[in-house]
């Protein structure tokens, strides 16, 4: 085997709807009737509350291990003026969750300060050093939001220095070793019963702030105390929608839900900050969507916490001062587009060296002292998106590596990591993406077992990406209609919730061109069967233009597209072959 790129992908089509559900989403139109089926929907009541953004089970934050006695400690710590600290991970999940008990604890008038540890002098997650300055300020309880599940030393050290610690993560736990902290609020933990088991981090903070606002937790006098509650929590629900769409976490589900009313309350927002980094994006916030968060908003709020510290993000979100917001965003803005720079530079020796090191590999490994350990994760994902094999990507310190994973599906990584774990001083994560801190002395070994692992796991399998659609359809049929009637009631859509594809067979090729820097982009105008046109961009398949069959296969999402002020609808082609159909 050798790795090399390649066009050729798997185009993977669902079965049929069968009789019953179509008969049971008969006052649907056709081919959403085959969207809403292929997403696990057959009743019609199921269907319109996914449509609708609807909670199909019982969100009770209560029903959360841990919660009833973090609520009882914070409300302790309200009553009693305790100076709180909320400590939160440096990125998007991590800034927004902080932001998120912080302005929920202040609405409380509790005495609160948020936290967010250096990436490259404290590294991630809690640390001891960053605990004792916290309890030298007179801190009395401290809440992780996004990290912690996997720091027992520290929560041991927080105790023994006489810190009250809640943790709130949504990382996977290690077994059934939880922490010692006062109370652990993590559904993936062992006996949980709260039915969603995959909200982001800023998800689980908004149960927190939930479940403090809830009625049971209030003294209501006047019978203002439910109405007051409920508009503060729907004031953080633009939080909610940052931290979990740009952590990738599946938007199925409650987050579905949340992200949903999250977008709603983003495009009316009062938060200062949200206004100054749409401007900066080119964003108009009251038309944000899931993916202006995914694309424009979430790296630029990343950045901050990928190059220097992640304070400037966190700062962003909380200030109410229109001027500072501005600069902040300018801020946020220089740093990345220098994140984008150094990303490029570290994705092409990161790949010279993995490539070059062993060029058979299942799993692809580079580690450079060189490399900013700010900007790991990004050039991993880049050299998985490329070669599509799991791939790190770290950098060496004087005495340890810190190392950042991503994978394909049929690759659990942190399983992977579990399986090394005695040659690491920590790590953790998801399927898809792990981070890991290892000694020097065990780097070697460490490479060594994880590709044979790797190997051991991929050398059966044919390692082809895989794209999916949602129906074969004829192009005649792809209309603006199409999208106003059917496909727009679909969002959010994103991780857990692709965007609806579809698959046209012997489309004609009316014009073809490349566009964008080295026409890397491939833009086409294509015509139907009723000899309409459509336009259609293929970003990254500008290749195909120099040797364009004259009829082709795609498959393709459907878009609006508004540039200059004009509002068209486009075909956005996911992947493209030579028609077998012939002329």
């Amino acid at each position: 085997m050798t790795i090399e790129i390649t066009h050729d992908k798997r185009w993977m089509i669902p079965p049929l709807i069968t009789p019953e559900a179509d008969s049971a989403l008969e006052k649907f139109p056709p081919l959403l009737r085959q969207i809403l089926f292929n997403r696990g929907f057959a009743t019609d009541a199921d269907a319109r509350a996914f449509l609708r953004g609807e909670p199909n089970f019982n969100s009770d934050p209560f029903q959360m291990t841990g919660m009833s006695q973090a609520i009882d400690r914070i409300q302790f710590a309200i009553k009693n003026n305790e100076a709180i600290a909320i400590y939160g991970d440096y990125d998007v999940d991590g800034v927004t969750a902080t932001a998120l008990l912080v302005d929920a604890l202040k609405s409380l008038n509790a005495n609160v300060i948020g936290y967010i540890p250096n990436r490259f002098e404290e590294g991630y997650g809690l640390n001891p050093t960053a605990l004792d300055d916290l309890k030298e300020k007179g801190v009395k309880l401290v809440i992780s939001v996004d990290c912690g599940i996997r720091s027992p030393n520290e929560a041991l050290h927080a105790k023994n220095i006489g810190l009250d610690l809640i943790i709130s993560d949504h990382h996977h736990p290690d077994g059934e070793n939880l922490p010692e902290a006062f109370a652990v609020i993590n559904p993936k933990q062992h006996g949980d019963i709260y039915p969603d088991k995959d909200l982001a981090g800023v998800g689980i903070a908004y149960k927190i702030a939930q479940a403090l606002l809830d009625d049971r937790q209030q003294t209501v006098d006047d019978g203002q105390s439910s109405t007051v509650n409920g508009q503060i929590l729907n004031s953080l629900l633009d939080l909610v929608a940052l931290g979990t769409v740009a952590d990738l976490a599946p938007l199925v589900g409650e987050n579905r839900v949340l992200v949903k009313r999250g977008l709603k309350q983003m495009r009316q927002t009062k938060r200062q900050g949200l206004f100054s980094l749409a401007a900066v994006s080119e964003l108009e916030i009251r038309k944000v969507t899931a993916m202006d968060i995914g694309f424009r908003l979430g790296p630029r709020l990343n950045a901050a916490g990928r190059l220097k510290e992640a304070l400037a993000s966190f700062d962003l979100l909380t200030t109410t001062d229109v001027f500072k917001a501005g600069e902040l965003a300018q801020q946020l803005e220089m740093q990345n587009r220098e994140r984008q720079r150094i990303t490029r530079d570290m994705q092409t020796r990161a790949e010279e060296m993995a490539i070059s090191d062993e060029p058979n590999a299942y799993l692809l490994f580079a580690v450079d002292e060189n490399f900013n350990s700010g900007v790991i994760g990004l050039a991993a994902s880049r050299l998985t998106d490329k070669y599509y094999r799991p791939a790190v990507v770290a950098s060496k310190g004087e005495e340890e590596t810190r190392g950042s994973c991503r994978s394909i599906p049929e690759f659990h990584i942190t399983d992977a990591l579990d399986q090394c774990a005695d040659l690491l001083v920590r790590h953790g994560g998801h399927a898809a993406a792990a981070g890991f801190t290892v000694k020097n002395e065990n780097l070697a070994q460490l490479v060594l077992r994880l590709k044979t692992v790797a190997e051991e796991k991929l050398s059966e399998t044919e390692l082809k990406p895989t794209v999916t659609a949602d129906a074969e359809v004829s192009l005649s049929d792809i209309r603006p209609e199409l999208y106003e009637k059917s496909l727009k009631y679909l969002e959010p859509t994103g991780y857990g919730n692709r965007e609806p594809a579809f698959v046209a067979r012997n489309v004609k090729v009316k014009n073809s061109r490349t566009v964008g820097a080295e026409g890397k982009h491939l833009k086409l105008t294509l015509e139907d069967e009723k000899g309409l046109t459509h336009d259609a961009i293929g970003f990254g398949l500008g290749s195909w233009q120099k040797h364009m069959p004259a009829r082709i296969d795609i498959l393709f999402t459907y878009e609006i597209n508004e540039f200059n002020g004009r509002v068209n609808y486009q075909l956005k082609l996911k992947d493209l072959k030579k028609s077998e159909r012939g002329l």
